[in-house]
């Protein structure tokens, strides 16, 4: 392929690119969106795989690498449930930070076009910052998959002197940079090149490690940053213009979500893209003496049946769905009620907010699997002022981001975080396996409020019950 054909192959697909991104910020659109992107990495593979660059040898070798990448996407693709989306979404994180790696390495070892210079100098900060972010996306989002799949608790773990170490780290980093510049041969540069390896390895599991579980959703579209700037180094190494255009989107995009995820928690955005948040990142301090409110009154429980009946009775309904959802799988038996409540003129709509579930976007890939309609599913600003017009709101295993203690109680540890205002329903009902808090630990006013009922047990079977007391009805 001559490099003119490569040019434009790359232009084309840099366009589709963009036209994936722009397509997958709508529900209605992001189909279309996925085509886009998947023809513009088809179409900017071919064109990087039979370029000037490669030769007949290597050929062999990038197609063996294809054939088992792609079957590997294949079966997860077939095994993968929807509520293992975010673990493999961050294990996918790691892998583009471990490919920054290697590439690194490889490009520094590489002598066979001589550098001297400036030029030299230039492409050596290229290696050095590529391998810098690629280590912490790859040992963080390791850590982040651990927390979202159990196999890593979800506390955070807050060492002593964290923040002396993190800037012992970047100091160490800084003095090991100036070696690996001032190196005359790559046996000498190695040694300050793995030193800094090690660092930034340590330094990702930190950062994620002393993150709360009810953060995830700002870590994962943080290190879907992380990743596209390390891909953006990727590329200045490789000399590659596709690459870097690629990764500056992707790590333009994930820093535009973290700070729509950090606004919808209430967080510091700079902390976050810095890793320097945690448990204590953007909590208000109790006031001396106050100890915080503690939710007081009685629970009031509720049947699938009682349930039922105030579904039939309603004439406008509001479903927050949140992670519990997703666990028990019971996105179809809500479409389900939503489809027979729509079909006798209830007026049923969906609140989302932000950083429902453990990523971002995780409820409206759930509703749009069980086939909601786009139409209904509303962000948490566009329906907070119609809650005290709806007669019952439903929140379907949601817990943080229904909690009134967030505007109620200024020493609370989510206070200022927006939340769904539910408990301004005529009804409010909620569906929980038990009393227990939400990832972030804090106990929920709303659950003692006297116009919420607490429907208790798996939501799926809850909600089954409750679609077979409606249809009969």
């Amino acid at each position: 392929m001559s490099t003119g054909l490569s040019t434009v192959s790359y232009i084309a697909a840099t366009i589709l690119f963009i036209l994936c991104l722009g397509g997958l910020s709508n529900q209605e659109t992001s189909r279309r969106g996925n085509i886009y992107g998947i023809i513009g990495m088809a179409i900017a593979v071919l064109a990087t795989v039979f370029g000037q660059r490669v030769g007949a040898g290597g050929l062999p070798w990038i197609i063996g690498a294809m054939v088992v990448g792609g079957a590997v996407g294949l079966y997860a693709a077939r095994v993968v449930q929807m509520t293992q989306m975010p673990e493999l979404v961050a294990l996918m994180h790691s892998l583009v930070g471990l490919a920054a790696c290697l590439i690194g390495y490889a490009s520094y070892i590489d002598t066979s076009v001589p550098l001297i210079g400036a030029e030299k100098a230039i492409h050596e900060i290229e290696i050095y910052v590529g391998i810098l972010i690629g280590a912490i996306t790859f040992s963080g989002s390791l850590i982040a998959f651990g927390k979202l799949s159990g196999k890593i608790g979800g506390k955070p773990v807050l060492l002593p002197g964290r923040h002396f170490m993190n800037l012992a780290g970047l100091l160490i980093v800084i003095w090991f940079g100036r070696s690996f510049l001032n190196a005359e041969t790559i046996a000498q540069g190695m040694l300050p090149l793995i030193v800094m390896t090690i660092v930034s390895l340590a330094f990702g599991v930190h950062m994620v490690m002393a993150i709360g579980g009810a953060d995830m959703p700002v870590v994962v579209s943080m290190l879907n940053s992380y990743s596209g700037w390390a891909a953006a180094a990727t590329g200045f190494m490789l000399n590659n213009d596709l690459l870097i255009v690629t990764g500056a989107l992707v790590g333009s995009s994930g820093a535009i979500l973290s700070y729509i995820m950090c606004s919808a928690m209430n967080r510091n955005f700079i902390s976050v893209i810095a890793g320097g948040f945690g448990s204590d990142g953007g909590v208000p301090k109790k006031p001396a003496g106050s100890g915080g409110a503690e939710p007081a009154g009685e629970v009031t429980p509720i049947s699938a049946a009682e349930t039922a009946e105030l579904l039939r009775e309603a004439k406008n309904v509001i479903i927050v769905p949140g992670y519990g959802m997703a666990v028990a799988q019971a996105q179809h038996t809500v479409y389900q009620i939503t489809a027979l409540l729509r079909e006798r003129g209830v007026n049923v709509r969906f609140g989302i907010h932000p950083v429902a579930g453990r990523m971002p976007g995780h409820m409206n890939v759930l509703l749009a699997e069980a086939k909601v309609p786009y139409d209904i599913v509303f962000e948490m600003d566009e329906l907070n002022d119609d809650f005290p017009d709806t007669d019952v709101s439903m929140v379907i295993g949601a817990n943080d981001i229904v909690n009134p203690a967030a505007q109620e109680d200024p020493s609370s540890p989510i206070a200022g975080m927006p939340v769904l205002q539910v408990w301004n329903a005529k009804t409010s009902i909620v569906m929980k396996r038990s009393m227990a808090s939400g990832y972030a630990g804090v106990d929920n006013p709303l659950f003692y409020k006297e116009n919420n009922r607490m429907l208790f047990g798996d939501a799926k079977k809850m909600l089954e019950e409750v679609y077979v007391a409606l249809e009969h009805s």
